[in-house]
């Protein structure tokens, strides 16, 4: 089997755990997912299955769009409500103040990394310092946030929709957010919505594969943003044995068809020449 799979991961299970039981039930140790999602949270997990596992990175680099509550008034050690309180205070913020600080955020911004989180330092895993309560110099790295909107409201919890570029942290977005509304806030609930061209009413549940009512995406359908061409024999032969080929196209990524239509390879400019194109993906 090869394709993509759009999970709606539920609550209390991680990323790997979907994994994990996705490929027991598909018989496949082939298979990855494109982008955690913490235990607590819910919605769009995106898993490629077979020669798809070669797109992984492409499919991972995508923009994702979240829809997160934030409690005000409690700071954890995780930056959500499943860690440990550190500190608590009263807060009441208007829907105004709340509404600025969101339009304030929107745009670039240098976001710190959570502590727990698997980002490397010096070889080992942050949360793993944290296991062991040993200090570490927090990593900071610029992201985007293309928009952030107000969905529900209460003076001390509300609703937010985001989207957001790779990498960005939500708990560590709203830790931020309740700094400039001048107190402490935590994460209490996370759904991601979409991931790239993968919206949450597109995928579907562990029970689905159990009972066999899905469906797994082409490598076509999954790059349908990257322009596609169709070749001839000579041409397929080049690229099945992985040529270099004169770029006719006038494209810095292509993905070639076979007579089929179905995928042979992905294509990108030749950084020694640009006019010329070299295998990056191969299927």
């Amino acid at each position: 089997m090869t394709g993509i799979l759009v999970i709606n991961k539920k609550a209390g299970m991680t990323s790997r755990d979907v994994v994990n039981e996705v490929g027991k039930l598909l018989h496949t140790k082939k298979i990855g997912h494109t982008g955690t999602l913490d235990p607590m949270a819910t919605g769009v997990l995106v898993l490629c299955v077979g020669k798809a596992t070669k797109i992984a990175e492409l499919l991972t680099a995508t923009e994702k769009e979240y829809v997160a509550e934030i409690t005000l008034g409690i700071e954890t050690d995780t930056l959500d409500n499943t860690g440990t309180i550190l500190k608590q205070e009263n807060v009441s913020c208007s829907k105004e103040q709340i509404e600025n600080v969101l339009k304030s955020m929107v745009g670039e911004y240098l976001q710190e990394v959570p502590l727990y989180s698997a980002i490397h330092v010096d070889g080992k895993k942050l949360y793993e310092y944290a296991r062991n309560h040993e200090e570490v110099k927090l990593p900071s790295r610029i992201v985007t946030i293309y928009s952030l909107e107000l969905v529900q409201y209460t003076t001390n919890k509300f609703t937010i929709r985001t989207k957001v570029s790779k990498g960005t942290y939500i708990r560590s977005l709203i830790r931020d957010i309740a700094k400039k509304l001048n107190t402490i806030g935590v994460m209490s609930k996370l759904e991601r919505t979409q991931q790239g061209i993968f919206p949450l009413k597109d995928s579907v549940t562990i029970e689905n594969i159990k009972n066999h009512t899905y469906s797994i995406l082409s490598i076509k359908d999954a790059l349908i943003s990257y322009p596609m061409i169709s070749v001839n024999q000579e041409l397929e032969k080049k690229i099945k044995n992985g040529q270099i080929i004169k770029n006719e196209f006038g494209k810095s990524i292509i993905l070639f068809l076979n007579g089929d239509q179905e995928p042979l390879a992905l294509y990108k400019v030749y950084p020694k020449d640009e006019e010329y194109l070299k295998p990056w993906k191969m299927f």
